[in-house]
């Protein structure tokens, strides 16, 4: 088995270059360095290298073009790992791919100080592991703290909400819980008030509440 294929692809020059020098020293052949998202899927698709090196941020905007580029790679090509870099913690744009399974990595460009822990980061990736930046997850979890969904909710609220998400019907829960449909109709009134789900002609409440639920399983 021949060393691992990578792309890089960082509008800065000196730092996808130094990014291959690093890499090239080491276990991996770099077979393709590029500037922007097209050269870099131009490159994905003539090498289909086993793991792709990138910025979070590329032209022309600089907002997300390196994550689309991320999602679409992951999109064609399943099996080539992806380490994302980026100059800021960015939560939202790094969870849906990193929600995305194996073999994804988001790492500070702050945090590339130590040559072997970088290498060991790339080396993880490659190999079908997943590494999330320290920085991400303290983020996460204080935006967790903060945005806690049901973190409102009475432990009654709770059970009923989660037999709502089993598909349950308000008589349903209330031969469950032991107790009157008109006490699970108020648990039910309070949850969507909790969950700041307002009454619209497009959306279900009830439909919200549950995924509201199940998302923060």
């Amino acid at each position: 088995m021949g060393p691992n294929r990578v792309v890089i692809a960082d509008d800065d020059l000196l730092v996808r270059e130094g990014i291959a020098s690093l890499l090239g020293r080491s276990t991996f052949e770099v077979v393709g360095l590029a500037g922007e998202p097209t050269e870099l899927m131009g490159l994905v698709r003539d090498h289909v290298p086993e793991l792709v090196v990138l910025d979070i941020r590329m032209p022309p905007t600089h907002t997300t073009e390196g994550l689309d580029a991320a999602h679409a790679i992951r999109a064609e090509f399943p099996e080539i790992g992806i380490l994302v870099l980026s100059a800021h913690v960015e939560v939202h744009r790094a969870m849906d791919l990193l929600a995305e399974g194996q073999g994804v990595g988001y790492l500070l460009k702050s945090r590339v100080t130590e040559a072997s822990d970088f290498l060991e980061t790339v080396d993880r990736v490659a190999g079908g592991g997943s590494v999330i930046d320290p920085a991400l997850v303290t983020e996460l979890v204080a935006a967790h703290r903060v945005k806690d969904p049901l973190g409102d909710l009475t432990p009654r609220e709770h059970q009923v909400l989660q037999l709502m998400a089993e598909g349950r019907s308000n008589a349903g829960i209330a031969g469950l819980l032991w107790v009157t449909e008109g006490t699970v109709e108020k648990h039910v009134r309070s949850i969507l008030a909790k969950l700041q789900l307002p009454e619209t002609p497009d959306d279900h409440r009830r439909v919200l509440a549950v995924i509201a639920f199940l998302e923060a399983q």
